[in-house]
């Protein structure tokens, strides 16, 4: 199947897995780039060092074009966009800050950028600062959605431009890669779809969890890290979106989560400050949040922990692995695209 993204990167089917944070490791990130797909790395919780040696990796299990993912105002995040562009990485995606510098960086050695949006003002924003695609995030998804449904967000920003665009929120299967296609995209992002499969990381009992959850067995609050976020709904997921932290034990959270990091307190210090106040405090609030996803990925306990997952989760019924979700999800749209030119010629 050739789409505009498909044709921009190499690639060989439209489908995505996001650079989330814990789960998108080099195994996984190379499992999809070998089953056709493209992976990005998460490099949110990585200092420049392990960014490196992760993207070495990669390359070590795979030939593959990959991307890295760079949520820029998080601590670290410049550093970890640095390395990518000194690695001459295929693809970086940029989100949550303006990304002209490391723009300008890919353009230099002939990558992409592309940027994650939630919404019509920062997908505007993002065309102009000149990307090459983007990551359209609808409110279906896990973590930081936006306010519209997929379903509506899709084609709204398709209407706005002729970038390539990912699909995000809702779609694990090869039904949702069809509606995507339809509504103006050129692939899906398979966040929840990915992290239960056999090469995702994540711990057993949260992959059960994950099968046995319904649809709407999520929360959707800007209580977790003070962003709008979706995750699910479990003991420690309600625990944590019931009321907003304190900005104190925020910071105490997010100190104890930079500890147990190893991550340097001046470093973080001086990079949270460099965004401001109001940025500083958001920082913090990440920071608190940290600890509580390593917990519900890493150890399967969700009454500490919380796992970000998103509405798909009522369409994941096995683990399976990454190869086999590929060939499915490509096997189903085949099936639904003849079903549905039966329908529209039988019409006719």
């Amino acid at each position: 199947m050739k789409t505009r993204l498909t044709r921009m990167l190499g690639i060989q089917h439209p489908i995505v897995l996001p650079g989330m944070t814990y789960i998108a490791v080099p195994s996984l990130v190379a499992a999809v780039c070998n089953a056709g797909g493209l992976g990005i790395l998460a490099s949110g919780a990585l200092s420049p060092e392990e960014c490196r040696a992760a993207i070495r990796e990669i390359r070590r299990l795979t030939d593959k074009p990959f991307g890295v993912g760079c949520s820029l105002m998080l601590p670290g995040a410049a550093e970890c966009a640095k390395v990518a562009l000194e690695e001459q990485v295929p693809v970086i995606n940029v989100s949550m800050g303006k990304g002209e510098w490391v723009i300008e960086g890919v353009k230099a050695y002939g990558g992409k950028v592309i940027a994650t949006i939630s919404n019509e003002k920062h997908a505007r924003s993002a065309i102009d600062s000149g990307v090459d695609g983007l990551i359209v995030t609808g409110h279906e998804a896990a973590a930081h959605g936006g306010k519209v449904t997929s379903m509506v967000l899709i084609p709204a920003v398709r209407d706005m431009t002729d970038l390539p665009i990912i699909a995000a929120g809702g779609f694990a299967d090869g039904r949702g890669l069809v509606a995507a296609l339809s509504l103006g995209a050129d692939a899906v992002a398979m966040g929840t779809r990915f992290a239960s499969s056999k090469e995702s990381p994540v711990h057993a009992d949260t992959k059960q969890l994950i099968l046995d959850k319904e649809a709407e067995e999520t929360i959707f609050s800007s209580n977790f890290d003070t962003f709008p976020c979706r995750v699910m709904r479990t003991p420690g997921g309600r625990r944590y979106t019931a009321r907003k932290l304190s900005p104190p034990v925020a910071i105490g959270r997010s100190l104890a989560a930079a500890r147990e990091l190893n991550t340097p307190l001046t470093a973080l210090a001086k990079d949270a400050m460099g965004q401001g106040l109001v940025g500083a405090v958001k920082v913090a609030y990440f920071g608190a949040a940290t600890l509580a996803m390593r917990k519900a990925i890493h150890e399967g306990n969700h009454v500490d922990g919380v796992q970000l997952i998103g509405q798909s989760q009522g369409l994941v019924h096995d683990v399976a692995s990454v190869a086999e979700i590929v060939d499915r999800v490509m096997s189903q749209a085949r099936t639904v695209v003849s079903n549905v030119s039966g329908l529209i010629n039988a019409a006719d």
